[in-house]
């Protein structure tokens, strides 16, 4: 298939989806469909996800306000920052995807968590297989302590989920991300919907046009990676290919040679 008829594909499937003015209150837009890789990707692209739990259709969503987290103005509260100097976590980049979003899946007090049906998770490995979704781990001790996952697609990053099972380790993953985030030349971390753990660090409300200009912005700017050919020559965004190593003394990741 040439390039030019690849794309036109993923931008058919991205036009399957109702205009986005069209979302409920709530910001629910339609339901149907599928969670193929394509599929899923052309609603990121759109500023849409998938959000639904066992026994309902595949629900697809595009809040109004939206919830960013600037990452030219994110900071940890004082006592997490103070937390983390004293006893840094280790963090690692897609070392143990699945078991972060099976994690993040685990019953909680809030109900968080009861949308990552296993035909979630397995989409979202799928996409993880092919370079589009990653996760962030925080260690202690050699456990997993925490850590995220979200969808990557050219300069914007969308975050899903996340967890802890020690104090302070989402924090710790998130300004992992942030800074790696930073080193890619990001221009968006999509947090979806509010909560008072994004907002103590800096997330903002922006209305629907703010955030899709954003959002423009951000897959207007490729990445320099190439496609890599493992079926995926229809989406116009190359995954991330790079590896990195992040260095508790620096803060900061390099990448693995």
């Amino acid at each position: 298939m040439s390039e030019s008829g690849g794309r036109g594909v993923f931008a058919k499937l991205a036009a399957q989806f109702p205009p986005l003015e069209n979302a409920r209150a709530d910001g629910l837009l339609c339901a149907g469909g599928d969670l193929r890789p394509e599929r899923l990707l052309a609603a990121y692209s759109r500023g849409i996800f998938p959000w639904y739990e066992a026994g309902l259709p595949i629900l697809w969503w595009s809040p109004d306000p939206r919830c960013v987290l600037r990452l030219e103005s994110f900071h940890l509260p004082a006592r997490s920052a103070r937390a983390l100097r004293r006893r840094p976590f280790e963090l690692t980049l897609n070392a143990a995807f699945g078991q972060v979003i099976r994690s993040c899946a685990e019953p909680r007090a809030s109900g968080r968590g009861a949308w990552l049906t296993p035909e979630m998770i397995a989409a979202y490995e799928r996409l993880h297989a092919l370079g589009y979704a990653h996760s962030v781990e925080a260690w202690r001790d050699g456990a997993l302590a925490g850590g995220l996952y979200g969808v990557a697609l050219g300069r914007a990053f969308f975050g899903e989920s996340m967890f802890h099972r020690v104090s302070e380790a989402s924090r710790a993953a998130l300004a992992g991300l942030v800074a790696l985030l930073r080193l890619r030349g990001a221009e968006l971390l999509d947090c979806q919907q509010q909560t008072p753990h994004i907002m103590r660090m800096g997330g903002v409300m922006l209305p629907r046009a703010s955030f899709l200009e954003r959002l423009a912005r951000a897959l207007a700017a490729h990445g320099a990676e190439a496609p890599d050919g493992r079926g995926m020559e229809s989406v116009p965004w190359a995954p991330w290919k790079t590896g990195y190593v992040y260095s508790a003394v620096s803060g900061s990741w390099m990448a693995r040679s």
